[in-house]
């Protein structure tokens, strides 16, 4: 998964903010179309989309609108449109933030360090009972200890990160498994339930981690 995806059609600015942002060890993918970003979304999902509006194509309020059907990631708009109209639009599909072009490449990148500080540096995620710790990776239910796997840890992560989001199996199964993985996406139901048979009261049953048939899972 890249840590960040830049949608602009300008190869000037977008090679530009790449520059900098793999100087501050960012990975980052660079799409020049509101196609090519979704497209690189759903194969590998991101951390933080840096988008802009005005695009061939699909434009980036279509781009925000697709993304927000299945994910809570990060996204910033930034756009040369500093219209009131256009930012209550932005905000409004789901953006996070408005960026007004030409920024200041400095607060930008301090918005980002605070995004990333903020969201991925917890080292705990807590959901009622069920504590996840970060860094070493463990799950504990109440007080109890709960063997996962990384894969396990990792999916119910992305899950609870997404909590009441539906997200596809295609991008669940790209995000954790890797969209050159040799595994199968039938690796990833075989996945879910394991997890439900860990966390949930009755897995046949399951309160937590219901499945949308015909499109993939929600964390409740």
């Amino acid at each position: 998964m890249p840590d960040i995806i830049i949608c602009e059609d300008n190869q000037e600015i977008g090679d530009l903010l790449c520059d900098f942002l793999k100087k501050e060890n960012y990975t980052v993918a660079l799409a020049g179309t509101g196609e090519r970003a979704i497209e690189l979304f759903d194969k590998y999902g991101a951390k933080l989309i840096i988008l802009d509006i005005m695009l061939p194509g699909l434009d980036g309020f279509s781009v925000l609108s697709r993304i927000r059907e299945s994910s809570n990631t990060h996204i910033i708009i930034a756009s040369a449109r500093g219209d009131k109209d256009s930012k209550l639009e932005g905000l409004t599909l789901g953006a996070d933030d408005y960026v007004e072009k030409p920024y200041d490449i400095d607060i930008l990148l301090a918005k980002i360090r605070g995004i990333f500080k903020r969201k991925y540096a917890i080292e705990e995620v807590i959901d009622g009972d069920l504590h996840l710790n970060t860094v070493q990776r463990t799950l504990t239910i109440g007080d109890r200890p709960v063997d996962v796997t990384e894969k396990e840890f990792a999916l119910l992560l992305l899950l609870i990160e997404n909590k009441n989001t539906t997200l596809r199996k295609e991008y669940i199964f790209n995000t954790i498994w890797g969209s050159d993985s040799d595994s199968e996406i039938q690796t990833l139901t075989v996945h879910i339930k394991w997890l439900r048979e860990k966390i949930e009261r009755d897995p046949k049953k399951p309160e937590h981690i219901i499945t949308v048939w015909g499109t993939g899972y929600r964390y409740e």
